[in-house]
């Protein structure tokens, strides 16, 4: 992996069982833009967790409002690019965190005025 990991991303489980699936994962997430923001959900800090046991991966998210109009749809978008990258049925948990601008990668929450 990288050394431009952002210092506020979570670490997740996947990082030390499977460091070899990190890169395609991140890089399928990074298709999946918020349409109302218009930023991809590793941007956004959405994705909590990626675990990997016994071929399944469960994959930890919230949204950036409880009632998101677009929430359902990009679960699924998400779940679907996540099988495709990790080549294992996929499962999305919700997490049950508030999201809040410090969950941004570093850098874009000052880029709107934020910080």
């Amino acid at each position: 992996m990288s050394d431009a990991q952002p210092t506020n991303r979570p670490v997740w489980q996947a990082e030390s069982t499977h460091p070899e699936l990190i890169e395609p994962f991140l890089e399928a997430m990074r298709s999946i833009v918020d349409p109302e923001i218009g930023l991809n959900i590793i941007q956004l800090g959405l994705v909590r967790d990626l675990a990997i046991e016994d071929d399944i991966a469960v994959l930890t998210m919230i949204l950036t409002t409880p009632f998101c109009p677009y929430g359902p749809a990009m679960i699924e978008t998400t779940r679907q690019k996540a099988e495709e990258a990790l080549k294992r049925p996929t499962s999305i948990s919700l997490g049950m965190e508030v999201w809040d601008f410090s969950m941004m990668e570093d850098g874009l929450a000052s880029d709107w005025g934020l910080y």
